[in-house]
C-alpha cells in the first residue's frame, strides 16, 4: 500500500510493518471495548497465515522465506482477524485465513498477482458460509480466560452476544427502535472508527497510501447516505451514522487502499473509492448483510482493469 516515491525508500516488509503499526489505535479500541478475545483471534490468524503460506509455497516448490518475511500474510491475517466477531469459534478464523491465503493470494501466483483483496475474500467466504457465527458480536468486555473459553468452546456464549448498530439498522422498524436512538448507541463503534481514522492519517502523512481512495470512499458514503436520509430521515440513517459504524474507516484507509487490487491511476482511484463508498451504503441499507465492506471492495476489484483502461493518462505529445 504505497506511493511510487515511497516504494523507492521502503521495501515491502517496511511498508507492511508501517500499515500494521497504523492499525494499533483501532485494534486497541477493540480490545478496550471487547476484551482479549480480539488478541486471541489475531494470534490464531497470524499463526494460520504463516503455516498456510509456507505449506502452499512448499507444494509449489517456491522459496518460502522471502514470502514469509515480507509481512503481507501477517497483514492479511490481522485485517481478517479484526473484521470478524472477536468471539467467533477458533475454526472460523483458521478457515477464513486459510481461504484468504490460498484462494485470495497464492493460487494466483503470490503477492502482486492477486485480483481480489485476500482479507475481504476470506471475510466474504466466512459470511456466506457461516452467517450465524459471523454475527455473534460480544455484548460485554471479556477477560483473557473468558475469551479463551468462548473461542475454544469451553463455555456457552449465550448472554455474551449482542446485535451491532448495523444489525439494528436492518430490523429497527420491526423492533420499534428509531434511527435517532440507533445513532446514540454507537459509542464503541465511534471510538474504534476514530482509531482507524487516526491510523489512516498517519499512513497519509508517511505517504504509504494515496489520499484519493480514502477521501473519495468517505465522500461516496456521505453522498449516498445523505441522499437516502433526505428522502426519508425516519427510515434511513444519517451520513454520520454510516461513517462511525461498521468497518467504514478500516475500509477507507486499510482495505480499499491495497495497491495490488486497487486502481492505479489518479482519476481511477477517485472513481474506485467513490463507487465503493456508494456500494457500502446501498448494501447496508438494501442488502441482506449488516455490513458491506467486503462485498463492495470485491465488486470494485473486478472493475479495476476497466477503470484503469479508461483513466490512463495521455502520453506526452499525443
Amino acid at each position: 500500500m504505497g506511493l511510487k516515491m515511497t516504494a523507492k525508500l521502503l521495501n515491502t516488509n517496511q511498508i507492511m510493518r508501517q500499515v500494521s503499526y497504523a492499525l494499533a489505535l483501532g485494534v486497541g479500541a477493540q480490545v478496550y471495548f471487547f476484551g482479549s478475545s480480539v488478541l486471541i483471534q489475531i494470534f490464531l490468524a497470524c499463526i494460520t497465515g504463516l503455516i498456510t503460506e509456507a505449506l502452499f509455497l512448499r507444494l509449489r516448490g517456491s522459496e518460502i522465506k522471502p514470502a514469509i518475511i515480507d509481512g503481507s500474510v501477517i497483514l492479511t491475517a490481522i485485517l481478517l482477524a479484526i473484521s470478524i466477531p472477536s468471539i467467533a469459534p477458533w475454526w472460523i478464523i483458521v478457515l477464513g485465513v486459510s481461504f484468504a491465503v490460498i484462494f485470495g493470494k497464492q493460487i494466483f501466483g503470490g503477492l502482486g498477482n492477486n485480483p481480489f483483496n485476500p482479507a475481504m475474500l476470506g471475510y466474504a467466504f466466512l459470511l456466506i458460509s457461516y452467517p450465524v457465527q459471523m454475527t455473534l458480536w460480544p455484548a460485554e468486555y471479556l477477560s483473557l480466560g473468558q475469551a479463551a473459553d468462548v473461542i475454544f468452546g469451553l463455555s456457552n456464549i449465550d448472554g455474551l452476544t449482542g446485535a451491532t448498530s448495523l444489525d439494528h439498522l436492518k430490523t429497527q422498524l420491526t423492533m420499534g427502535i428509531s434511527i435517532q436512538e440507533l445513532e446514540l448507541n454507537s459509542i464503541s463503534q465511534l471510538w474504534i472508527n476514530i482509531g482507524f481514522l487516526l491510523g489512516g492519517i498517519y499512513l497519509l502523512l508517511r505517504r504509504i497510501i494515496f489520499w484519493q481512495i480514502p477521501v473519495s470512499l468517505l465522500l461516496g458514503v456521505v453522498v449516498m447516505s445523505t441522499a437516502l436520509f433526505l428522502i426519508d430521515s425516519n427510515q434511513f440513517a444519517s451520513s454520520l451514522f454510516h461513517l462511525v459504524n461498521g468497518a467504514t474507516m478500516l475500509a477507507a484507509f486499510f482495505i480499499a487502499t491495497d495497491p495490488v487490487t486497487a486502481s492505479t491511476t489518479n482519476s481511477g482511484r477517485i472513481i474506485y473509492g467513490f463507487l465503493i463508498g456508494i456500494l457500502i451504503v446501498i448494501i447496508r441499507v438494501f442488502g441482506g448483510y449488516p455490513d458491506a465492506v467486503a462485498f463492495a471492495v470485491l465488486l470494485l476489484n473486478i472493475t479495476v482493469p476497466l477503470i484503469d483502461f479508461y483513466t490512463q493518462p495521455k502520453v506526452f505529445g499525443k
